[in-house]
């Protein structure tokens, strides 16, 4: 069945503009408490946000949908995507949900869903709540004297704190490290810095004054150049960098140079297998990752486990086999040990915790391997299906075929905007560009003419 609304991380779109409405998540609460009204205890809901300006008003909207269903919200405030998961569990809520458009700019919104769990609904529970949208939910309002009521909840932030303080061991501090972190405006503005301090680091932090509209705004983990030059202006030994809902993470070694997702699940990997803590053998990550990763394991014995794109297929997969690592070369790393979904400050910790054991500079123990050149472009579309275009699939059939035992090629349509999604990879950089330009440009004629 085609999924109107959910995309490969919960509904999104441009606030106040269908599908992004009030009355759609008032709908979604409806449809979610109703779901998840199971048995005859109260029910609760736990609601988190980022620091958009329409999350004020998705909040309110999204409490009155659950309370309509007879579900109490528990109303948590800005705070990390995470946090929202963890407080999930700790609250023994029914559901859990973080208003937020990650990375997107702060125009965006969406709405991502928790199980009682901690993990991000299954593509069957979406579709449940998607098959229940467009009808009439009168059926489904509480009665009077059920209707729920809404509480905000104090403390959240020091909860967080402290669950990820306890990812280390205790002997492991960060003194003598000074860490610059850019928190994007975003969810984490209090916590992170507040975390690394008390862990004894020297912290130096930008992206902590969120006004409504400069979430994700040249800064965050989708924009690193002002944390570059933040750490070559203080001297920092690293640099953080977390999105606007703190799921996901860059880190930017002493020299400026950027470090990506890849390279910081290969740190972890190879940590965890040395103190033998890593299960699976290897890791869990997307078909984005770069080849060099791949190979990077394999020298070591280890395995590497693609998924589509999506931080939920990557936890599912590692549920299904048992893995406690993985993650997406963007910088969504899910350490199962600790959480049920990404989490850029745990990670970042992992990253401190080896750079402390090692007594090496980041620039040394974060470049694990070399990657193979990778070019990823995108093409923006208005409607209709240009990947399904006889010209476009023979272009990548034979763009596939050149590429052979070489590369790989990826391309699919964006979860989270009208994109067309266009990756190559291998040994020729050469190769690549022109496999991708020319890619780009059926594309493109094809979605002309249409």
């Amino acid at each position: 069945m085609k999924r109107r609304y959910f995309g490969t991380d919960g509904i999104r779109g441009q606030s106040n503009i269908y599908p992004m409405t009030p009355d759609l998540a008032m709908r979604v609460g409806i449809a979610a408490g109703t779901i998840f009204h199971r048995g005859s205890h109260r029910h609760r809901v736990v609601i988190g946000k980022d620091t958009r300006l329409s999350g004020y008003m998705l909040e309110n909207a999204m409490v009155a949908g659950f309370t309509a269903a007879g579900v109490d919200a528990f109303v948590l405030g800005p705070i990390p995507t995470p946090a929202v998961a963890m407080l999930t569990r700790s609250l023994r809520a029914d559901i859990g949900v973080m208003i937020s458009a990650s990375h997107n700019p702060y125009e965006d919104n969406g709405i991502k869903l928790f199980g009682p769990d901690g993990y991000k609904l299954s593509d069957d529970l979406e579709m449940k709540i998607e098959d229940m949208l467009d009808k009439d939910m009168s059926e489904h309002l509480a009665k009077s004297e059920n209707i729920g009521r809404a509480k905000r909840i104090d403390g959240v932030h020091d909860r967080y704190i402290e669950h990820a303080k306890r990812t280390l061991p205790r002997d492991v501090t960060l003194q003598g490290l000074r860490i610059a972190i850019d928190c994007a405006n975003g969810a984490a503005y209090k916590v992170a810095p507040a975390a690394l301090w008390e862990l004894g680091a020297d912290v130096v932090t930008i992206g902590n004054e969120p006004n409504g509209t400069n979430i994700n705004l040249n800064c965050g983990s989708t924009s690193p150049i002002a944390l570059q030059k933040k750490v070559d202006e203080v001297r920092a030994d690293i640099g953080i960098a977390l999105d606007g809902d703190a799921d996901r993470v860059i880190i930017v070694d002493e020299t400026g140079t950027i470090i990506d997702g890849d390279q910081l699940m290969a740190v972890i990997a190879e940590s965890w297998a040395d103190s033998q803590t890593l299960r699976g053998n290897g890791i869990v990550a997307t078909v984005m990752s770069n080849l060099g990763l791949e190979r990077f394991l394999d020298d070591r014995g280890m395995s590497l486990a693609r998924t589509a794109v999506g931080d939920r297929y990557v936890v599912e997969h590692m549920r299904q086999h048992d893995y406690n690592v993985g993650g997406e070369q963007s910088g969504h790393i899910v350490l199962s040990d600790y959480g049920t979904t990404g989490d850029g400050l745990v990670a970042a910790l992992q990253i401190l915790a080896a750079v402390k054991r090692t007594g090496k500079p980041v620039s040394e123990v974060c470049r694990r391997f070399e990657p193979v050149p990778q070019l990823l472009r995108n093409v923006r579309i208005s409607g209709g299906k240009p990947l399904e275009d006889i010209q476009v699939r023979q272009a990548i059939a034979d763009a596939e075929s050149e590429l052979s035992r070489n590369g790989r090629l990826v391309i699919r349509p964006s979860g989270t905007e009208p994109l067309i999604r266009v990756m190559a990879e291998g040994d020729d950089r050469g190769q690549i560009e022109r496999i991708v330009g020319g890619l780009i440009d059926v594309i493109s004629s094809v979605r002309s003419a249409a």
